[in-house]
């Protein structure tokens, strides 16, 4: 590709999709706040969705913070104790163990999303869209092991984690050079990843900003009211 077009999809539009996911969220949090929901169909029909569910998300959080520690870590943090060929080889086993994990728990989810009448009427195009991007993406990810495995020297990720420290940064010069030089399956992974960042306000993955942190210091007690014979609720007496 040209070297604008290669500035543009991977200099220019990541600060564009984070910048779309940071403040759409914010927008949307204060703006349309009973719309931050994952929107579950579980009374619809349970046991698939929590064999699918599981699965899924345990292995989607796995490749996310395996995804971020290992693009965002420099090389000079853990050189001394881990060689770079030995971090790819263990993302690489690690990464794959949890997409196959992932993409099964996907496709029992799509699979009760799409075939299941009563789930498929309620579903939105939004809800159906982003099962698709996901699979899509996933399924690019388990694309590019073979790739990884035919470069031992680790270059490949080496040059993929330099550029997103350079984006992170804002260190520019030469981030596009780092990934137009790799393999398409990196490419579309990368560009479809950003696009996921951008589409994030607008779909019902918002609820991944919801974790329920304040559970672990609520107060152990529970207010409960009563209702009386006229029919009126009051609180118990202290």
């Amino acid at each position: 590709m040209p070297s604008y077009i290669n500035t543009l999809l991977f200099t220019v539009y990541p600060y564009v999709a984070l910048a779309i996911m940071i403040i759409g969220s914010i927008l949307r949090y204060d703006r349309e706040p009973y719309s931050w929901r994952s929107g579950s169909s579980q009374l619809l029909r349970r046991k698939q969705l929590v064999w699918g569910s599981v699965m899924f998300h345990v292995g989607i959080l796995f490749l996310l913070l395996g995804h971020t520690v290992g693009l965002l870590t420099p090389h000079s943090v853990y050189e001394h104790f881990l060689a770079a060929e030995s971090k790819q080889l263990l993302a690489i086993v690690a990464g794959s163990i949890a997409g196959i994990i992932c993409f099964i728990g996907l496709c029992m989810l799509m699979h009760r999303r799409f075939f299941d009448p009563r789930i498929r009427v309620t579903s939105t195009f939004a809800d159906n869209a982003i099962l698709v991007i996901l699979w899509v993406q996933l399924t690019l990810g388990l694309i590019t092991v073979p790739y990884s495995l035919q470069h031992e020297d680790a270059g490949v990720m080496l040059a993929l984690s330099e550029w997103a420290q350079r984006i992170l940064t804002l260190q520019i010069d030469g981030t596009a050079a780092l990934v137009a030089a790799q393999a398409w399956p990196y490419q579309a992974h990368i560009l479809l990843g950003l696009t996921i960042f951008l589409i994030f306000p607008f779909s019902r993955l918002v609820h991944m900003l919801s974790v329920p942190v304040r559970y672990f210091w609520r107060p152990g007690y529970q207010v409960v009211r009563e209702r009386n014979r006229r029919g009126t609720s009051r609180l118990p007496a202290e």
